[in-house]
């Protein structure tokens, strides 16, 4: 887990370096691009842990020390509110279920369902790289009626490298196709010459 509190967020070089305090960045004049735009997914990711971390936290006091556990957060001035919110989507998936190439907040979006609906919105989002956003809409199409979750069957999920996701949705940028749509395709053709056909599924009659 990163360090919470302040701490350097180092360019690969270490030339420049930008500062983490309690109250915000200290950002040098002379920081480059590269060093700027990897401390983004950084900072991200410290926000986003915590989120996780302070809701099991909280969970552990609420099971172990229920008498005290509240008088500790008004002491510490944390916000009941906000980490009770946390809690409850850390409830609701333990530390197996939860997917590391996914927000906090792709999980508190599914939280409100069942177990394997979760699962099955989640393992979707991850597979096709949906934004939290993405995500959202998608659910609420689906509980409109608009389609199901899952109305084809997922291929298993896979681990994969992050810059071949990049080169894949590239790929699928400059062919002007969804990247779920360009995946399958793409699977599906090389699918059919390693079968023996070489027809493109796509400009079939």
């Amino acid at each position: 887990m990163e360090h919470l509190g302040d701490q350097n967020l180092a360019s690969r070089h270490g030339k420049a370096q930008i500062l983490a305090t309690r109250v915000g960045l200290e950002l040098p004049n002379n920081l480059t691009f590269e060093a700027w735009e990897q401390a983004g997914p950084k900072l991200f990711r410290i926000s986003d842990s915590a989120a996780w971390c302070l809701g099991d936290w909280l969970i552990y006091g609420q099971e172990k020390y229920e008498d005290r556990y509240k008088r500790t957060l008004d002491t510490a001035g944390l916000d009941y509110q906000t980490l009770r919110n946390y809690a409850w989507v850390a409830r609701k998936f333990d530390l197996a279920r939860r997917h590391e190439r996914l927000s906090f907040q792709h999980h508190a979006e599914v939280a409100s369902l069942s177990a394997p609906v979760q699962d099955d919105w989640l393992d979707r989002a991850e597979a096709l790289g949906w934004s939290r956003n993405r995500l959202r809409k998608e659910l609420r199409e689906g509980r409109l009626g608009r389609h199901t979750p899952d109305p084809a069957p997922l291929v298993p999920r896979l681990r994969v490298a992050e810059d071949a996701v990049t080169r894949w949705r590239a790929a699928a940028n400059k062919s002007d196709t969804d990247l779920e749509q360009w995946i399958i395709h793409v699977l599906d053709l090389a699918a059919r010459q390693e079968l023996g056909g070489d027809s493109d599924p796509a400009v079939e009659e």
